[in-house]
């Protein structure tokens, strides 16, 4: 999509562009990139609506200007995000290739004003850790900028490349390894069910249970976000049952710690009274006490992943796989224990 700077209230979404000049998406497209496969009529009532409402076309990339890469998120700040970043900005600096990174907190108006400004930047790429996709994936077709989706959350039939992690196997191996302690009550903390790792994470949960012979219990899931709030909301629920699990598997390092500092306040020991594991495996819970038993999720190498994926796609390469799920692994410390006899 050629970005509008003309005055704030002309913007409309090149679906809107569309739809008045009765013509597909993909014309509108066309027109933008300057594409000869388009007749003169709707050529000219394509460029008359952008005209009239302040689209310019995409600056072409200069031959002297290092490559800029573009990385949006949903929101910033979680050690999740950091190291993502930390990957893209290691694997960019090798390649000489520089990053502008953005959070549009799932506002409409937000993602706007970023297309905006990766316009005006002509940047070469955007690797998305976002579950906005499907409203920034066709303004992002429209300016021909090569897109790569880091943990996507589910959505379909979107045609770009992914780069994700083994959440299912991931949580399987969570669970298996509180099944091999001797646990049959564990507890799970999930994640927001509309994303793709999170309902992953919980199918590991069950396979592990029913492939030990343990009829998963409905009771024994409760909700979280990912966030540590989430996790001590989450296990005091799971410690007011009637029969309270004897291990914790929590969809995130984040929630795991919440559950932990939970159990502190009732008085019950981490793994003494009470396993729990996390998923994740950020740089701060080898350190939390006691040490946190998790899976741990490749986030560095998926960032870094996304930025070979998309200098790839700049260079008109194709990607080897356009579905690509690094491995987890089991880290186990000090936060799980045989149940208490």
């Amino acid at each position: 999509m050629a970005a509008q700077e003309a005055d704030a209230g002309s913007r409309v979404t090149i679906t809107e562009i569309a739809r008045q000049a009765g013509v597909s998406v993909p014309t509108v497209s066309r027109v933008v990139n300057g594409r000869s496969d388009v007749s003169p009529q709707t050529r000219a009532r394509v460029e008359d609506l952008l005209r009239r409402h302040g689209y310019r076309r995409r600056p072409a990339s200069s031959p002297t200007r290092p490559a800029l890469l573009d990385l949006v998120f949903n929101q910033l700040g979680s050690p999740w995000a950091v190291e993502i970043i930390r990957g893209v900005e290691e694997e960019a600096h090798t390649a000489g290739v520089g990053t502008v990174v953005s959070a549009i907190h799932g506002r409409s108006g937000d993602a706007r004003e970023w297309v905006r400004g990766l316009r005006a930047r002509a940047s070469d790429g955007v690797i998305l850790v976002t579950s906005a996709l499907s409203s920034l994936h066709e303004e992002l077709s429209v300016l021909g900028v090569p897109l790569v989706v880091v943990d996507p959350d589910g959505s379909p039939g979107l045609d770009v490349p992914t780069i994700g992690a083994a959440n299912w196997s991931g949580g399987l191996a969570a669970t298996q390894h509180l099944l091999s302690l001797g646990h049959r009550r564990i507890g799970l903390i999930a994640g927001p069910p509309r994303l793709l790792c999170s309902r992953a994470r919980l199918d590991g949960y069950r396979a592990a249970l029913e492939g030990a012979g343990v009829t998963p219990d409905e009771a024994l899931v409760v909700p979280g976000d990912f966030r540590p709030e989430a996790g001590y909301a989450g296990c005091h629920a799971l410690l007011d049952l009637p029969e309270p699990p004897t291990a914790v598997f929590a969809a995130s390092d984040q929630m795991a710690l919440g559950a932990v500092e939970a159990l502190r306040g009732r008085g019950l020991r981490v793994p003494q009274d009470m396993s729990v594991v996390g998923f994740d495996d950020l740089p701060e819970v080898r350190w939390s006490a006691p040490p946190l038993t998790t899976v741990r999720q490749p986030l560095a190498d998926m960032g870094a992943l996304a930025v070979r994926t998309v200098l790839r796609l700049t260079r008109g390469e194709q990607p080897d796989s356009p579905r690509v799920e690094l491995g987890t692994d089991l880290v186990v410390r000090a936060s799980t224990a045989p149940p208490a006899s």
